[in-house]
């Protein structure tokens, strides 16, 4: 941001070198400096004030922002640039076309009294005088401020330069608001990109700049249109990575084990039928397979494994001692299969005798159903039975024990899973 505090500070410096070789300017009075309308571009010439930001009698520190400068392009702001007081503003808000380098406040340093202070003369307008203005010039320009002398445009060598039409509307703004012919407008130098005409070589040309700020201004732009790669380097390539080693295929687990018995239910049946004439009561043959299945679990030998996950969750939830599963470590619950009459799968015997033809026209005789007393129930057979368990190769021993322990209590003594 801008300010021309310290410039107004070195003229009140070199105004105090004079005061003590005799003058009767005070030093006191050195302290109140001219605020003038910075610029803010290169090719700043005027601008309007928006707003100022610190009213007169208050105090200000240095990175404040004192007022609000609004321009053709954008709206700045003016910061401080050290500690001061605004004395006296003479530019209010809202002023239009203020010119660089008119004075528009008066500033004094931080701890000052400005009401000991005076007020100094408006340098720009002594310059004025001093050339052979009049008294009244500036109540004229303050009164028609578009009256102003048009620059006078700076000597230029016969060089001419092509021009690219359309022009920029500033531009064309500003060569038709200083009445400059075509022929005035190829003898400028264009430093815009793609050879175009800018509004600051328009500026220099006519003298309001300086003629070299153009140029420069063109050169940093282009810098910076150029991306700087000299300190970057390339990346090396970074190895590929080694292939993954095959995984070893995971071990297979063996493959469980079937162990079947043959079991006879037929005292199963006979205690059955006599349990169904003296009490009158049916049990059906699945109560005895349970309760032998009970007997036969009990007091059975530990398995040479560790329980699976499964196993430990039905532990935990009391299941394992009503549960029967594949290879369980405890509780074993057979598959019983009744094994089919062998006649059914034999071939009828073929008769020696010949067959009459009386006897194949003569009624066949009824066959006496034999009364097995108690029907079957589907699955099993009142003969021979297989019990089957399937179970891991570590338990082949456990599982021969229960079978053979169910085998010999259905066998044997099944009257005693009633009592």
């Amino acid at each position: 941001m801008a300010s021309l505090a310290g410039a107004c500070r070195a003229s009140a410096r070199l105004v105090g070198r004079a005061s003590s070789r005799g003058l009767t300017t005070s030093a006191r009075c050195l302290a109140a400096q001219n605020f003038v309308m910075p610029a803010l571009s290169p090719t700043m010439t005027e601008g309007n004030i928006a707003t100022w930001k610190v009213k007169e009698g208050e105090n200000y520190s240095a990175g404040d922002v004192l007022l609000e400068i609004e321009t053709d392009k954008a709206t700045m702001d003016v910061e401080a640039q050290e500690d001061g007081i605004m004395m006296k503003i003479m530019a209010q808000d809202g002023a239009k076309s203020v010119q660089v380098g008119t004075r528009i406040a008066v500033l004094a340093e931080a701890g000052d009294d400005i009401k000991t202070l005076e007020i100094p003369k408006d340098e720009q307008l002594q310059q004025q005088q001093s050339s052979g203005d009049s008294a009244a010039a500036p109540k004229e320009e303050a009164a028609a401020p578009e009256k102003q002398t048009k620059p006078t445009p700076r000597p230029s060598s016969e060089e001419t330069h092509e021009q690219k039409y359309p022009l920029m509307p500033s531009v064309e703004h500003l060569v038709k608001q200083n009445g400059l012919s075509k022929d005035d407008v190829s003898k400028i130098k264009p430093t815009g990109p793609s050879g175009r005409l800018l509004k600051g070589d328009v500026l220099a040309y006519l003298g309001s700049i300086n003629a070299d700020s153009p140029a420069a201004v063109s050169s940093f732009l282009e810098k910076l249109s150029h991306l700087d790669l000299s300190n970057i380097k390339v990346a090396e390539k970074k190895a590929a990575p080694a292939a993954p080693k095959e995984a070893r295929p995971a071990k297979s687990e063996p493959l469980p084990l079937e162990i079947n018995v043959p079991v006879s239910l037929s005292k199963v049946v006979e205690v059955q039928h006599r349990i169904q004439e003296t009490l009158g009561v049916f049990m059906p043959l699945s109560t005895f397979i349970s309760r032998a299945a009970e007997v036969a679990n009990e007091s059975l030998p530990p398995a040479n494994r560790a329980p699976t996950a499964s196993e430990l969750f039905d532990q935990v939830l009391g299941l394992d001692k009503v549960k029967a599963a594949k290879g369980t470590r405890g509780i074993y619950l057979p598959q019983i299969s009744a094994v089919p009459p062998s006649t059914l799968f034999e071939p009828p015997a073929r008769s020696a005798k010949k067959t009459d033809i009386i006897d194949i026209l003569a009624p066949k005789p009824k066959k006496a159903v034999r009364d097995q007393g108690i029907p079957t129930v589907p699955g099993f057979s009142n003969g021979l039975n297989v019990f089957s368990l399937v179970v891991p190769r570590e338990e082949e021993h456990r599982a021969h024990m229960f079978l053979e322990r169910c085998k010999a209590i259905l066998e044997e003594e099944p009257g005693r899973l009633v009592l």
